[in-house]
């Protein structure tokens, strides 16, 4: 009981606003000003089909190679073997800053019932190729150039009638082609009928069904993959996975792999070499929470919250649940919750998309939840949003300030529009959309529109983008970690396109600078362990490192 009691405490204890000012970011709704015309399509007939509630996500992306982000939206669709009318959709970004659907052109308008994507370069040549995960057969598109997409899933050798969530791409053996891990929900054939404690159907929860197995695809080059999941020992468990994130957690120059189970123990996927994973979720303190218990995790984000060199977890939860953060410690990671002042507050919603952001460019983490119910709102509706689905199961968002020491501050009120509507959101994407160096966010709402949210920060504080390329393999170093030191403030960034839920985004870390006119020096961990130096640069600018053109660390 005393460490229930010092954990709730510790949840509590920062529920009064601190007396530091939160200086307004003001990110703006502007969907319709930029033509951003998508309402998700879950194929709702009454029947509360499950996937209705979990999906979609989102890809942030430049599809066209024209310098700036286009958006890819996913779609559900009809509850049976039938083709939805409807298709995952890309809006490409145009010269005035409005987005021109070009999903026909592109060639990615996929039909099936859509869950999430992940971005990676398959092949090598320079551009992003896109998979999709699918409630049924998943698809993988390669990127021909000039904007174009070719479903090469058949020929590559991806295959499976699973429902897939969450995927990321990843170089896990070091060979310099990314492979792909897809994250497996439930076997949910044939379908349950659920109820709430008032005897109304309802959507059901993960509990009424079996796991499934994930899925890793061994990238064997020339646009080809092989099913390593039984060789690697990912496919021993059937957990309920939902979101997932990469980076080399033990630093021993190999990546591994967070997985977000639904209700279930939580997987963290060592690398041990030579193709093999040993889930060590127990011994490094991710499993559960502080208090032994699995939760319904949903979305992860992954960042130095804290500062202190070493990468966090943060994962979101159903109503009744805290969100749960998972700091970085000697030999592992602990459950910080209690520390961070936003345990308490996040327990009435039930949060998906999560992303770490400085948003207000003062060198530190801030953070962004996407938040909607699976269950019945049985209260009053936290606003008028529209439909049915959103009047029951709709919540505001959320967004954090970090105190500087890792500690967060609720700052919707200076949020501008992020949290003023509730809606049923699930994936949600961060980038800078319109060129101004600050980050952006996309959210993805379940039936019913995607918003644009831009930042419009005011003031001068500085920013950094950095881009960090593997010249010999013609694409981002995925799995690098990026060091920028400022101002005497030390600041860490993982290179990798996904994270959240159900969505990616391109692998370019950004960096507050707040006052500083320049950086002192950068520093890049390669994905094999070594390291390089670079001289410190101007801010405001974004650039490129290129491996070799460093000085190496001994």
């Amino acid at each position: 009981m005393a460490l229930v009691a010092a954990y709730l405490s510790g949840c509590n204890a920062r529920k009064e606003p601190p007396a530091v000012a939160v200086e307004p970011i003001g990110f703006s709704d502007i969907t319709e000003s930029a033509n951003l015309s998508f309402v998700h399509n879950d194929g709702i007939v009454g029947s509360y089909f499950m996937p209705e509630i979990v999906g979609s996500g989102v890809a942030l992306f430049d599809h066209d190679s024209d310098g700036d982000l286009d958006i890819y939206l996913v779609d559900g669709g009809a509850q049976d073997d039938t083709v939805s009318e409807k298709t995952n959709r890309l809006f490409s970004q145009q010269d005035d800053g409005r987005f021109v659907d070009r999903t026909v052109e592109s060639g990615l308008g996929d039909a099936g019932y859509g869950m999430g994507t992940a971005l990676g370069d398959i092949d090598n040549d320079g551009d992003l190729d896109l998979f999709v995960s699918n409630y049924g057969p998943d698809v993988l598109y390669r990127n021909e150039g000039g904007g174009r997409f070719t479903n090469i899933t058949q020929d590559a050798g991806i295959r499976g009638d699973d429902w897939s969530t969450s995927a990321c791409f990843l170089d896990y053996d070091g060979d310099g082609l990314l492979d792909l891990y897809v994250a497996g929900y439930v076997h949910d054939r044939p379908a349950k009928t659920c109820t709430d404690s008032a005897g109304r159907q309802e959507y059901c929860g993960p509990m009424a069904y079996r796991g499934v197995a994930d899925k890793l695809w061994h990238n064997e080059g020339a646009g080809r993959f092989s099913d390593a999941g039984e060789s690697s020992g990912i496919a021993q468990g059937a957990g309920k996975g939902l979101g997932v994130v990469s980076a080399d957690f033990d630093a021993d120059g190999r990546v591994d792999i967070f997985v977000a189970n639904d209700g279930e123990a939580n997987n963290l996927w060592i690398n041990k070499g030579a193709g093999q994973f040993e889930d060590q979720a127990l011994m490094k303190g991710v499993a559960y929470n502080s208090f032994g218990k699995p939760e319904a995790s949903m979305g992860v984000a992954l960042g130095d919250l804290n500062a202190d060199g070493r990468l966090d977890l943060y994962v979101t939860h159903l109503v009744r649940e805290t969100n749960t953060l998972y700091t970085g410690a000697d030999g592992g990671m602990q459950d910080s919750t209690g520390l961070t002042g936003s345990g308490a507050e996040s327990m009435p919603y039930t949060g998906f998309g999560t992303s770490f952001l400085d948003a207000d460019h003062d060198g530190d983490l801030d953070l962004a939840v996407a938040n909607g119910r699976v269950t019945r709102n049985d209260g009053p509706p936290h606003s008028a949003a529209g439909s049915r689905l959103e009047e029951e199961y709709g919540e505001p968002n959320l967004f954090y300030v970090n105190e500087g020491d890792g500690r967060l501050q609720n700052a919707c009120a200076a949020a501008g529009d992020f949290c003023k509507k509730s809606r049923v959101s699930r994936g949600l994407i961060t980038g800078d959309i319109d060129g101004d160096g600050d980050l952006d966010v996309v959210v993805s709402n379940g039936h019913g529109p995607a918003r644009l949210f831009r930042n419009d920060l005011p003031g001068k504080q500085s920013w950094l983008m950095l881009r960090a390329v593997d010249p010999r393999l013609k694409r981002d170093a995925i799995g690098a970690t990026v060091e920028v030191s400022a101002d005497g403030s030390r600041m860490i960034r993982p290179v990798s396109s996904c994270n959240s839920y159900l969505s990616s985004s391109e692998a370019i870390t950004h960096f507050g600078l707040g006052a500083a006119a320049r950086t002192d020096k950068i520093r890049v961990t390669w994905p094999d362990g070594s390291i390089e130096l670079f001289p410190g640069v101007a801010a405001n600018q974004a650039i490129t490192l290129q491996r070799g053109e460093g000085k190496l660390e001994p």
